[in-house]
């Protein structure tokens, strides 16, 4: 019996027939990223449905020096939770570890496992009459775990910060199939370094995510959303901060959209509405909330704020949605832009930040060059303006070929829009993750300091580089060209 033999029938043992399988029809789903830009091979799918069995998995692979790529709902987009091409390494599905352990609504927080899915943490809340202050539009989908490692941001991030701040403990496996229990949440705690958040925004590298302790914050007593239509990006960066000055804490969300978006978007959805006559070149989503007891002023407020907007020539046009179910509609809109961008044909999307004040005039100076340099192509800007982060997306010239196209030219374009970030004192990721996807040009772009400390960490915990190798560290001579 070969080693991997022996690995697969200890496997299976460990975890009988719900825990592991190698099912090529049950495998195929997961062995290509949500893109579909990448697609691997791997020995079989481990389903564990406790602690102790990923513990214990992740010992016996540690035994026979197997790899192990875990994985969440498999929506991440980076490519980060894809086996490689090798076969050597094996999926380990979180899915089935999606239990709540405890809920604490007096204290606001809630410990769930880590396959729980985003949107049922957000149902569960709201049955206590508080929420989770993340969201976004894979919610369906997303997992806490994935959400964790990949240290997720959303739509609401500029008010309440990314996964990063809403996880107050977790529990981890570590390379060694010993496990990190830090679920207990303290105010105050000096013992040395903060493990949690070494391994929050980790992609499963350093330690494998199995349950969270998590922040809940009360329900919101009602909100306004406002679809407004703005000449340009610069006076979407001048409304975000009269929403700032006159809003406060109200402003939950704020999101700009070009007119290139919009259209992309009711092409794809024939029901879908416009919210506003007339054209615009830009439109800004704006949701501001108020807590119960507090709602009675929030309708006033909102009209002053756009009053005043109109006034100053912020904007050109704006409506209030009237009702839920118009506001759930603005959303969709926005949360429907990515895949009306697929729908069209290739492109390169590129998730940014620079300095939050730089982002208009970075959009309106790189967008052009971008064209410029490679004809053809269309430069699109679209999302989160208030933390600094859009997502920046260039389109194929029409015909180009899926696929082709991507690891041609479209390889060279990252690669360009990447130097224009780095020059502009940003970063190539500011809430997707690295992944595989853009391993090669952190390697390139990224500080050699902080590189050298990422490699030292990695070592330190994964010396056998067995926890999802090929993702998010870059290899010690790693010179990526484009």
């Amino acid at each position: 019996m070969n080693t991997n033999d022996a690995f697969l029938e200890d496997a299976a043992t460990l975890l009988g027939p719900r825990g592991f399988t190698r099912d090529a029809e049950l495998l195929e789903p997961w062995l290509t990223d949500w893109r579909g830009r990448f697609t691997g091979k791997a020995l079989g799918l481990a389903s564990p449905s406790s602690t102790d069995e990923v513990a214990a998995f992740v010992k016996l692979c540690a035994r026979y020096a197997v790899p192990i790529v875990p994985q969440g709902g498999n929506s991440g987009m980076s490519g980060g939770a894809t086996p490689d091409a090798s076969g050597e390494a094996v999926l380990l599905s979180l899915r089935r570890m999606d239990a709540v352990r405890e809920m604490d609504a007096d204290a606001m927080q809630v410990t769930c496992e880590a396959g729980f899915i985003l949107q049922n943490l957000h149902e569960l809340a709201e049955k206590h009459r508080l929420r989770f202050p993340l969201t976004l539009g894979g919610k369906g989908s997303a997992t806490i775990g994935g959400l964790i490692s990949t240290n997720a941001g959303g739509t609401q991030v500029l008010r309440h910060g990314t996964m990063r701040a809403q996880v107050l403990g977790l529990e981890a496996v570590m390379a060694d199939g010993s496990v990190l229990d830090t679920l207990t949440p303290l105010k105050k705690d000096n013992r040395g370094f903060d493990l949690k958040q070494l391994l929050i925004g980790s992609e499963g590298t350093l330690g494998i995510v199995t349950a969270a302790t998590l922040r809940l914050l009360p329900e919101i007593g009602g909100r306004r959303v406002v679809w407004a239509g703005l000449p340009s990006l610069q006076h979407a960066r001048k409304l975000l901060l009269h929403c700032e000055t006159q809003a406060g804490d109200a402003l939950e969300g704020f999101e700009a959209v070009p007119a290139h978006s919009l259209a992309a978007v009711l092409d794809h959805m024939p029901d879908a509405r416009a919210p506003l006559d007339g054209e615009h070149a830009w439109h800004a989503l704006i949701e501001l909330v108020a807590a119960t007891g507090a709602t009675d002023a929030l309708q006033e407020l909102t009209e002053t704020l756009l009053g005043e907007a109109l006034e100053a020539d912020l904007l050109e046009d704006a409506v209030i949605a009237a009702n839920e179910t118009q506001s759930e509609a603005f959303w969709l809109l926005r949360d429907s832009i990515a895949p009306a961008e697929r729908a069209i044909g290739p492109a390169m999307q590129h998730d940014i930040s620079v300095p939050v004040a730089k982002m208009a005039d970075f959009v309106e100076a790189i967008s052009p060059e971008v064209e410029q340099q490679f004809p053809g192509t269309k430069a699109v800007a679209f999302g989160h303006l208030g933390d600094g982060n859009v997502h920046f997306h260039v389109l194929a010239p029409a015909g180009a070929t899926r696929g082709e196209w991507e690891r041609s030219e479209g390889k060279t374009i990252s690669a360009y829009v990447h130097d224009k970030v780095t020059e502009w004192g940003g970063s190539i990721s500011a809430e997707h993750g690295i992944g595989q996807i853009k391993r090669d040009e952190l390697g390139r772009l990224g500080d050699p300091t902080s590189l050298a400390v990422m490699r030292a960490v990695k070592q330190a915990l994964d010396p056998k580089d067995l926890l999802n190798p090929g993702k998010l560290v870059p290899l010690a001579d790693s010179h990526a060209t484009p």
